[in-house]
């Protein structure tokens, strides 16, 4: 995972597409949101934002 994340790093410094790291961190933020509160009881809560 840490290549992963380096290999990511490297390609938007070389090209420049720096607009790219605000898009990946909400979607990260939003997909591990998801996965903790899908067994908890404070699920119902986060489900009646969206």
């Amino acid at each position: 995972m840490g290549g992963f994340v380096m290999e990511l790093w490297a390609f938007m410094r070389e090209r420049k597409k720096f607009w790219l790291l605000p898009i990946i961190v909400v979607l990260v933020l939003l997909g591990s949101l998801i996965v903790f509160t899908q067994g908890s009881a404070v699920a119902p809560f986060i489900y009646t934002l969206f």
